[in-house]
């Protein structure tokens, strides 16, 4: 993928983010959105596995804060990236045709309701990224 077209996705991925919540320009964080949206629920708020959810899984949650830790301090974006975008199959989050997020994270479904045109692979490569790099961000000093 060309990475002006990376660029247009994160613009438009941003423009209608701020004006969908109102936020202002400078306050976005569409990582933290994404995750406040799809994993805190069993992640928890801070990724530590102690979301709400996290005591009715039958597995422990993962604490995403020590992936970095656990690969001998390098982040394992790659690996994280397949995770979210359902090439890395984890038994928790279901099968790569359903994950437990639904379809948000799969370019061939209508990603909105736009009145203009848009790449869908590459909005939802954008959301992908902007969350990765948020699990990165999360990372134990």
């Amino acid at each position: 993928m060309r990475p002006t077209k990376i660029a247009a996705a994160l613009l438009t991925l941003g423009m209608f983010n701020a004006w969908g919540n109102g936020y202002a320009a400078d306050k976005l964080d569409f990582g933290k959105d994404e995750f406040d949206m799809y994993c805190s629920v069993c992640h928890g708020p801070g990724g530590k596995g102690d979301g709400p959810y996290a005591e009715l899984m039958k597995t422990k949650i993962a604490d995403l804060t020590t992936l970095s830790k656990k690969n001998k301090g390098v982040f394992p974006f790659e690996r994280v990236y397949k995770v979210i975008d359902g090439r890395e199959v984890l038994k928790a989050h279901g099968t790569r045709q359903m994950p437990i997020w639904g379809p948000m994270y799969r370019s061939d479904t209508e990603q909105g309701n736009f009145d203009v045109r848009f790449d869908a692979e590459a909005y939802v490569r954008a959301h992908i990224l902007a969350l990765t790099e948020y699990v990165y961000r999360l990372q134990a000093k």
